[in-house]
């Protein structure tokens, strides 16, 4: 009794150790196959920027300017409050230089008028005397019959004399008049451009503060200076036009991609997509297509090759007070439905001798499978033929060792 209990127990003990020497479970992670939903997506990293911002720039007209106070990046601001504060005391040295000039010019436009009219006014007089003279010569001359040939002809050499006079006179009266207008003119021209420059310097100080022209929120803009691509800062000196800030309108903000040309052609307008900011990880927002380029351009910043690629736009369908122009955003549009498809993560595929492979366990072990990937999306791979829900596949290739 006790023998035929003991072969029983020992058969099963056998049968047990057996059958888990057969059919184990792998060590290495593995994925099952199964038939569900695959969705054929394009993945791309984007930037949200505003349709319609306004640009915040140094003065063009002034020279370099120092940076006093400026608006963190970021930061709300109202309408009217400062956004960029430059250093005036440069501008205000100008001001008061041309304020002076333009005083000086306009005291010798009347010094000159003055001096202008006292010698129009001298001339005037010696013309007078020298037409009265002319005529008194002429009248004396007149009385030719009753005098000596000798003293007529003094009489007409008189005359002679006063017509002369008269004639310096009258050019004398002439020349000084120009000359007061030239000498005019003169102090008109250099009024005239102490004023423009006075009128400028006073422009350029009301310059020296910007002030947001609407509510908003600051961006600060990266510009090449100082050997790096940053924003300026307070005590920086910021050369003629340069920009400094923006101001995004907030209702007008878009994504702003790029795609190579395969990806442009699975896309269409208006096709869906879903937008996961980095800044806001705690919201899903959705969107459209709303734009492709139709003409490539080439990206200078990335590496030899450069690479060429078409714009997109995408429309954002919620909007959120944590918008910011200049967040990265990924955005995933779904280009395709598959139903009833097997697929496998991507990293269940393997390359081996030119065939692409996966590694099914057999209970035991696991064995290279050849399949047929009919497109890949993501991090998953759309299988045509080579396995069958049940399968459970590597994640990992085992014919690998670890180190």
């Amino acid at each position: 009794m006790f023998a035929v209990a003991g072969i029983i127990l020992a058969g099963s003990a056998g049968l047990f150790g057996w059958v888990h020497s057969v059919k184990k479970d792998p060590i290495e992670p593995v994925f099952q196959v199964q038939r569900s939903e695959f969705l054929d997506v394009l993945q791309f990293r984007g930037e949200l920027k505003a349709a319609r911002t306004v640009s915040i720039s140094a003065p063009s007209d002034i020279g370099n300017v120092q940076i006093v106070k400026l608006a963190a990046d970021g930061s709300t601001v109202k309408k009217g409050e400062v956004v960029v504060e430059f250093d005036p005391s440069k501008t205000k040295v100008e001001l008061d230089q041309d304020r002076s000039i333009l005083k000086s010019a306009d005291a010798q436009i009347n010094q000159g008028l003055a001096e202008g009219k006292l010698a129009e006014e001298k001339d005037t007089t010696a013309v007078l005397k020298a037409r009265l003279d002319l005529e008194a010569a002429k009248l004396d001359a007149s009385k030719g019959e009753i005098l000596s040939e000798i003293e007529g002809a003094q009489k007409r050499l008189k005359v002679k004399d006063a017509e002369r006079t008269l004639q310096e006179a009258e050019d004398t009266l002439k020349s000084d008049r120009s000359k007061t207008a030239a000498t005019v003119a003169a102090y008109r021209s250099a009024s005239a451009k102490a004023k423009f420059d006075a009128e400028r310097a006073a422009h350029s100080l009301e310059r020296m503060v910007v002030t947001a022209p609407a509510d908003g929120t600051i961006r600060l803009v990266p510009i090449w200076h100082d050997g790096a691509e940053t924003p300026f800062k307070s005590g920086d000196r910021a050369w003629p036009g340069s920009e400094i800030a923006e101001l995004p309108d907030a209702t007008s903000l878009k994504i702003v991609a790029h795609v190579d040309e395969a990806e442009r052609g699975r896309l269409t307008l208006a096709q869906p997509a879903t937008v996961q900011l980095d800044a806001i990880p705690d919201r899903q927002f959705t969107g459209k297509v709303q734009r492709i380029g139709t003409i490539a351009s080439t990206d200078f910043s990335a590496g030899w090759p450069f690479p060429r690629a078409f714009d997109l736009q995408v429309d954002i369908d919620q909007s959120d007070p944590r918008l910011r122009a200049g967040m990265n955003v990924q955005v995933t549009v779904i280009v395709d439905r598959v139903p009833n498809a097997i697929s496998i993560p991507t990293q269940a595929s393997f390359m081996k001798s030119g065939r692409t492979v996966a590694y099914v366990w057999n209970g035991n072990a696991f064995s290279e499978r050849a399949i047929q990937v009919d497109r890949r999306s993501r991090d998953r791979c759309l299988i045509a033929s080579g396995l069958q829900p049940g399968d459970r596949v590597a994640l990992k290739d085992p014919s690998v060792k670890d180190e």
